[in-house]
């Protein structure tokens, strides 16, 4: 029971649940996130570090950047992300992250220079 109630704990936030379900669709690194999200890297990184540290998310360090990719492990955590996805229509900041996500690499670059 436990499990769930962080879980719902961690969706209760706005920016930890944009960044979930734009893990969902792909990996990205925080400047991808902040990118998409319009959020600080401050705040960004420290969500992803509560995320992580819950089991929700893991990270790959690739060159000079740190990807990080969804980990849910319950069934549960699954079938709830999934059910927010396939009703992505109803939620239009969540629908536009992931239209800028499937730009995201233009953000790397930017991070790059």
């Amino acid at each position: 029971m436990h499990e769930l109630t962080d879980f719902f704990k961690v969706l209760s936030d706005e920016t930890r649940l944009r960044i979930l379900i734009l893990l969902y669709h792909r990996k990205l690194c925080v400047c991808e996130i902040c990118g998409i999200t319009g959020e600080p890297q401050p705040k960004v990184s420290k969500h992803l570090a509560k995320l992580r540290d819950m089991g929700l998310v893991k990270d790959e360090r690739q060159e000079q950047f740190i990807f990080y990719d969804l980990h849910v492990g319950e069934r549960v955590h699954k079938e709830i992300l999934e059910r927010i996805v396939r009703s992505i229509d109803d939620y239009p900041l969540l629908k536009s992250d992931i239209e800028r996500c499937k730009h995201a690499e233009k953000y790397i670059e930017a991070c790059r220079k």
